[in-house]
């Protein structure tokens, strides 16, 4: 099934496999090139499983960059979430705030499930995946994807993804608003329009179905979930955001030229734009 099958491709791409009962494990790594751009950056891993009885084994994974080049402390509470309450941006910090994460939902589901555990006639695995990924940096915007995937019983697996842009220059999250004005709802037509120009892979007996045949909404919104390259504005949307679940995430393109007239002159110019 095409969403099954994603979300164990989204958990293929942050687990780091823990294979004894409360065993964790921590990883590191360096990419030093992103797109041509030298860009040093740290990756933090922890992975942890906690078996709670016979039928229910939890895991635990989680992925967070690290970034040393990066000094401004406002641009990186913005790139930490600054909810999550992380204060220190060393690997170090990112560590410590992981691990008391992870320690944090298995006492969670440990609390959660006393009353009824027991009553499990059959073995389940439940799990926890989150990560981040650089995705480009070009031009001084730099492109994070966060990804998340869960199982807590239930039919299927859920799983989302966030896009942020960062101008690393300016030390700031990038808006819409500071790439285009285009109005809304001439924003909302054109992102209709496209919706079926990248397929999400979804099939039924006749083959491939479009994206908007799954919708479940009249007008597409523009999301503040986005990212961009030389040609294209594309918007991202996670299971459920506007199509059914079967049809996976979803993301539309819009190019530059149809953008034509309404991007910022700044952006224009530094993305090096021609029209």
């Amino acid at each position: 099934m095409k969403n099954i099958m994603a979300a164990l491709a989204l958990s293929a791409l942050i687990i780091v496999s823990c294979k004894k009962t409360e065993n964790s494990s921590t990883e590191t790594v360096k990419n030093d090139s992103v797109q041509g751009n030298t860009f040093t950056i740290d990756s933090i891993k922890v992975s942890d499983s906690l078996k709670l009885s016979d039928s229910l084994k939890v895991k635990y994974s989680a992925t967070m960059l690290v970034f040393p080049d990066i000094k401004d402390k406002i641009l990186l509470d913005s790139i930490y979430f600054g909810e999550k309450g992380i204060r220190d941006f060393s690997k170090n910090g990112i560590q410590a705030w992981l691990e008391k994460d992870k320690n944090e939902y298995f006492n969670n589901i440990k609390k959660d499930s006393k009353d009824w555990i027991s009553d499990m006639n059959f073995s389940q695995e439940w799990y926890s995946d989150t990560g981040m990924k650089l995705k480009s940096k070009l031009n001084d915007y730099m492109h994070l994807q966060y990804i998340w995937g869960s199982y807590e019983g239930g039919a299927h697996d859920n799983y989302g993804f966030s896009e942020r842009v960062f101008d690393v220059k300016n030390n700031k999250r990038l808006q819409l608003k500071d790439i285009t004005n285009v109005p809304t709802r001439k924003l909302e037509a054109m992102l209709l329009k496209n919706i079926n120009k990248i397929n999400s892979g979804t099939t039924d007996n006749n083959g491939a179905v479009n994206n908007s045949e799954m919708l479940l909404v009249d007008v597409i919104p523009a999301t503040e979930n986005f990212y961009f390259d030389e040609k294209n504005l594309y918007f991202h949307y996670s299971p459920y955001e506007i199509a059914a679940f079967a049809a996976g995430d979803i993301i539309i393109p819009v190019s530059w030229e149809e953008l034509k007239g309404t991007i910022n002159p700044e952006f224009e110019k530094r993305m090096r734009i021609s029209n």
